[in-house]
This record gives C-alpha cells, structure tokens and sequence, in this order.
C-alpha cells in the first residue's frame, strides 16, 4: 500500500472535530441559580486540614459551582467535602444530596478571580450515585402519579 503525499486529511479532521463537539445546552440534571453559604473542607499536599467560607452560586443534582470569598489554593481534582451551612440546607429547590450534610467532591475547573472584581470560583462535582439518584426520582414519579 502506497500513501499519496498529497492526499489531504482535512475533510477527516472536519469530521472528528465536529462530532468531538460537545452538545451545548444538554445537561445530565438541571441547574439552579442559588446564593448560599457553604463550605469546604480538605487536605493540601503536606496533608494540613483547610477550610473555607464560599458561597454557592448554583446547584444541579451532580455538581455545584461556588465562589470563594478569599482566593484558595485547591488543583483540579483534589477531593473536597462541600457542605452547605445548616440554617439554608432546607431551602426550596435544593437536591436531596446537598440536604444531608457533607458531601465529597472533586475540583474539575478553577476560575481565578478577575481584576473587575469577580471572585475565584471552583466547579465541584458531587460523589453521588447516580443510580441512587435515579431511583428516587422514579420513586417520586410514581407518588405523584
């Protein structure tokens, strides 16, 4: 088999880029605009214990993203416990997982605070089974029917 040099791959690279392309808008739960104090808890690279005061932003079933009220130190992918204070964990529209205490977490993005004035915020994902999830959901679908 001979390979042609002048043979272009561009109409393959097209095609892997744009089936590569994520699905805007398609999210695995819906996500909820929220303002509540919370906080984090976890272990730097010397295994210290550190906590922080953040505010949550917004919530879905999976995830959560807060801004921290002082820049911290957390790399992607550290595991962290994210628990909201007690006084707003029964607050309307909240996931069932966010109203049962701490709940470990993984950093998968990190927003450094902005000159403008935009403090530094951190994407959680919440360690939660999704299957557990899914069961309470039909549970609660079958109530309501």
């Amino acid at each position: 088999m001979t390979l042609n040099p002048t043979a272009s791959v561009t109409p393959l690279k097209r095609i892997l880029t744009d089936s590569a392309r994520p699905h805007v808008g398609h999210r695995g739960a819906e996500r909820r605009t929220v303002a509540l104090p919370a906080r984090l808890t976890w272990k730097d690279s010397r295994g210290t214990t550190r906590f922080a005061s953040v505010v949550a932003r917004n919530v879905s079933d999976f995830g959560v993203y807060v801004e921290c009220q002082s820049p911290v130190a957390i790399p992607l992918f550290r595991l962290v416990q994210f628990q909201l204070e007690r006084e707003v964990r029964e607050s309307d529209g909240l996931p069932a997982s966010l109203r049962q205490g701490r709940i470990l977490s993984a950093v998968y993005r990190v927003s450094p605070p902005k000159a403008s004035g935009t403090p530094q915020g951190l994407a959680l994902r919440l360690m939660v089974d999704p299957r557990r999830h899914t069961a309470s959901a039909i549970e609660a679908s079958r109530a309501t029917a």
